[in-house]
């Protein structure tokens, strides 16, 4: 079972904390579920006939190369989106059409306002972070591993990834390169104990079924106690009992 590390940066990043309900306010670095969406961007392996991922990746150590800055942001968020079984309806029946407004009113539509909504969020710039993670997979084979691996380290060294990665909001794009080894700069002397942090929003102990096309996994939150120690937070395995998961 082999390693890999990145370095990520970014301008901006929000990684919200889900306690502060409707305003967007981030934690103080990145959330393991994040980190792993960045190793997901850059390679995963899918099963051909089920669709399904064979693997994750679980992360084991985060790192942090900049010190910690916030800034307030005001931003405009939309309320609702097109779900593909309404664009679906519309391609057979285009007489079903019903447009998403922006910024309609009442008198506009002769109807509620759907539109955007502005929120206020304390959102972290500057970052940039070591990440350290390896790939767990559903079913050990001595075949797939040797693939999954050198496929990764083949895209991450060339800088290539599926889609552009994301520092916990999509319009906050995040940059990489893969650490080689033998590579040593510390981190920044920050400690904090942040209590409970977010996990993961899905079930990382079985691979996703899609329970709908439109929809896809349902979510099941899980938590751990999060500490920081000299720019280090160490990561439990998914399946440690430092890992508190709730139902799906």
């Amino acid at each position: 079972m082999r390693s890999f590390t990145l370095e990520v940066w970014g301008d901006l990043a929000c990684f919200t904390r889900p306690e502060f309900k409707v305003e967007r306010f981030s934690y103080p670095i990145i959330t393991p579920s994040a980190a792993r969406g960045i190793f997901d961007a850059i390679y995963l392996e899918f099963d051909p006939t089920t669709k399904t991922p064979r693997m994750y990746w679980q992360v084991e150590r985060i790192e942090v190369m900049s010190p910690v800055r916030y800034i307030a942001l005001m931003r405009n968020e939309v309320k609702e989106k097109a779900s593909l079984r309404k664009v679906q309806e519309w391609m057979k029946d285009p007489s079903t059409f019903e447009p998403l407004y922006a910024d309609a009113t009442r008198e506009e539509t002769g109807q509620d306002t759907k539109g955007r909504t502005q929120r206020q969020t304390m959102a972290l710039k500057d970052v940039r972070y070591r990440l350290t993670a390896h790939a767990v997979l559903y079913e050990e084979d001595y075949a797939l591993r040797p693939k999954v691996e050198e496929s990764f380290l083949r895209r991450a060294r060339a800088g290539q990834c599926i889609y552009q990665p994301y520092l916990g909001c999509r319009e906050f794009a995040a940059y990489f390169r893969l650490v080689e080894p033998g590579e040593v700069s510390a981190p920044v002397p920050y400690s904090e104990r942040i209590g409970w942090m977010l996990y993961d929003v899905f079930d990382l102990s079985r691979p996703g079924r899609p329970l709908r096309p439109d929809r896809g996994e349902r979510p099941r939150i899980s938590l751990f106690e999060a500490e920081v120690v000299d720019g280090v937070l160490e990561v439990p395995p998914y399946g440690s009992d430092r890992v508190r998961k709730g139902e799906a």
